[in-house]
């Protein structure tokens, strides 16, 4: 199995991180991508990757990390600052643990009761993400590599991101995480040969579960999310954190879900992954299929 989004770069496993890792290969998750957050995460997500078979990097500046960029004509110096080190992260990466560059996008949720409470989603909050949004997707283009797409309430402007600089080298190297269950995201990411990430909430999001069923299980792929989205039963037995030791959950729910068997979801979207990721063909060839109209 792959978990393709678990923040094992976060604190919440600073002092767990040997024994989460662990846990989750005796429950048969092989493989995993810890992506960044902003430079400090990404640093440490390459770290990890190092150290560990199978695990690998995603660096990149989260939205919620632009703030400090507002207003952009008071913080150049900062936003080329942020750039350059991004790159330094990407070309300090010498045995080609870096996978993906990620998870990057925009978000115009308000997050009551948490450190970003106090963000004020305003015109010039956007302007920021949506400038290093640009930059970084020039970046994964360049040291060709995959990308992570993190979308909160801001879909009209990511779709017209991803429409204006769009380039086929993207098709079935790109994935939107945890996907917001929207029709024109689908659509988009049909057209467009993108992955849809599948996460934990959808073992209690009826919403997500509509939505998920109108996925061809060739475009998914499974994440935690770690060490947020717990999926039931544990969400209800409070089990925190989430792990990519609970992939298996995800696997069986989303088998049950669409109707297909657990063995042939880990088998899809473990092969799913390993496309979008590595670049191993046999997936790129079913996603271009139901792609097609």
């Amino acid at each position: 199995m792959f978990d393709t989004h678990a923040h094992l770069n976060f604190n919440r496993f600073k002092k767990t991180l040997e024994e989460v890792i662990e846990a989750s290969q005796k429950a048969g998750v092989k493989y995993m991508v810890v992506p960044g957050t902003d430079i400090p995460s990404s640093e440490k997500a390459l770290e990890i990757a190092r150290n560990h078979e199978n695990i690998f990097a995603a660096v990149g500046i989260h939205p919620h990390h632009a703030v400090s960029l507002v207003p952009l004509e008071e913080r150049s110096d900062d936003r080329i600052s942020k750039e350059a080190l991004l790159e330094g992260v990407l070309q300090n990466d010498t045995q080609g643990n870096i996978v993906a560059i990620g998870e990057i996008g925009l978000d115009q949720h308000v997050y009551e009761q948490t450190k970003y409470e106090n963000y004020h989603i305003d015109e010039a909050f956007i302007i920021a993400q949506k400038d290093i949004l640009v930059k970084q997707i020039q970046l994964a283009k360049k040291y060709e590599k995959s990308v992570i797409v993190h979308n909160r309430e801001a879909k009209d402007h990511l779709l017209e991101i991803l429409n204006i600089h769009w380039d086929s080298y993207f098709e079935g190297k790109m994935v939107f995480h945890c996907c917001e269950p929207d029709k024109d995201l689908l659509e988009f990411a049909k057209s467009h040969k993108i992955f849809i990430g599948v996460d934990g909430d959808v073992t209690y999001s009826q919403e997500k579960q509509e939505f998920i069923k109108n996925v061809p299980l060739e475009m998914l792929v499974l994440e935690t999310d770690s060490p947020f989205l717990l999926p039931e039963p544990l969400r209800s037995q409070k089990k925190y954190p989430n792990t990519p030791a609970n992939i298996p959950l995800i696997s069986k729910y989303i088998a049950n879900l669409l109707g297909r068997s657990v063995e042939e979801v880990v088998k899809i979207t473990t092969e799913n992954a390993l496309s979008l990721f590595l670049h191993r063909t046999s997936s790129n060839e079913r996603i271009r299929t139901i792609s097609q109209p």
